[in-house]
């Protein structure tokens, strides 16, 4: 059974804008569902999940960059499409709760960063023998700060490569401080005490209760599925505060960010990852030849498939004839839910003779999909007028 899912990820984000897209209705939130992610560009914000006891559900809630409040999402709209989400199933059977005891036992010093807690917490129930390694952990907390740095994304996540120049994945060994340069572009907003420079040019909120929060430790950060890929940065947290009058994405290594301790904290091992993905196929391709001693044009026929398990956006097909790129026909399809299929029907106007007409699903490469499932990406026929 898959302990958690992940579609696409922050290193994708990164790299370029995501044309893939998860729908809230296929996100399952009965029972204690961890997550979180980012909505689309026409739909600004982050996400963050959060469980209700009584009702035994999760609730996804949005952080909206326009004044860093939220609101919750409810599933059955069809408005809420996802570029980057991970989500759990019901990790009730993985909980991992802190007693009072032994959140006293990690001696929370104020102003100490979240992550080194977060870190002590698990070595602590690992050396107990109370929970057993796992390459990521889920994690609930209730935090408290004197003061507290948030962020909501107000793009398209963090896409737009050239603002993410100096954090280049494949050309450069990446540090911290390259990964923190990601969410310096975004909107900031502040709550907790009234200390505060307003010359950093971060919105202040004024204070703000505990905030209940939702996210990741991934014990190999470099792999970029749910944190910045940088050595070292293995925390990342969404949430929102207790009142429910701000939320994003928590900038806990932030210098304005600071920790007074910590009220509740659930630790859950995931040890199952699967990774949800897009496969365009082109499928049925044919030829119907023009009438006899007519001068209509044939018609070549065929069905671009979506055959993974994301929507897609801003779908490009290409019909190449006889290997003449310059003179090729393209279409362009706005959305293509998962499991579903276009059909398209195009006049050709050939000479006699023999042709190769080539069909290319997504030929440019815009759309995010595994290398084994791109071999359906083309299709071929030989046509003989």
């Amino acid at each position: 059974m898959t302990d958690l899912w992940i579609a696409n990820t922050i290193s994708d984000l990164i790299e370029g804008d995501v044309r893939e897209h998860l729908p809230l209705e296929r996100i399952p939130l009965q029972g204690d569902v961890l997550g979180m992610g980012t909505t689309t560009s026409y739909d600004n914000g982050e996400l963050a999940f959060l469980y209700d006891s009584d009702q035994n559900q999760s609730q996804v809630f949005k952080a909206k960059p326009e004044g860093g409040g939220v609101e919750r999402l409810l599933p059955g709209e069809g408005l809420h499409h996802f570029p980057y989400a991970c989500f759990s199933a019901d990790a009730t059977d993985l909980r991992h709760p802190l007693s009072s005891a032994d959140l006293a036992e990690l001696q929370v010093q104020p102003g100490e960063p979240l992550m080194a807690v977060v870190g002590r917490a698990i070595s602590l129930l690992i050396a107990e023998q109370r929970l057993e390694p796992a390459p990521v952990y889920g994690l609930r907390l209730v935090s408290r700060w004197s003061s507290l740095v948030y962020t909501v994304a107000s793009k398209l996540c963090m896409g737009e490569r050239r603002r993410n120049r100096a954090f280049t994945i494949a050309n450069s060994q990446p540090t911290a401080e390259d990964g923190r340069s990601i969410y310096a572009a975004l909107k900031h907003f502040r709550v907790g005490d009234a200390n505060w420079d307003q010359a950093a040019g971060i919105s202040n909120l004024g204070a703000s209760p505990g905030w209940d929060c939702c996210g990741f430790w991934d014990s190999e950060p470099e792999s970029g599925r749910l944190t910045v890929p940088v050595a070292g940065e293995h925390l990342h947290l969404h949430g929102c505060s207790q009142d429910l009058r701000h939320g994003g994405h928590l900038h806990h290594e932030h210098v304005g960010s600071i920790l007074l301790g910590l009220d509740s904290l659930v630790i859950y091992p995931f040890h199952s990852i699967s990774y949800l993905a897009s496969d365009l196929a082109i499928e049925s391709l044919g030829w119907t030849p023009a009438n006899s001693g007519g001068r209509a044009p044939g018609l070549l026929e065929f069905e671009l498939h979506n055959r993974g398990q994301l929507d897609v956006s801003d779908v490009g097909v290409a019909v190449v004839v006889d290997d003449h790129y310059n003179s090729h026909r393209y279409l362009r399809i706005p959305w293509l839910a998962a499991g579903e299929a276009e059909n398209f029907k195009l006049p050709l106007d050939l000479g006699a003779g023999s042709h190769g007409v080539e069909v290319i699903a997504d030929p440019h490469g815009d759309i995010l999909e595994p290398t084994g499932q791109q071999a359906n990406n083309r299709g071929c026929l030989r046509i003989d007028i």
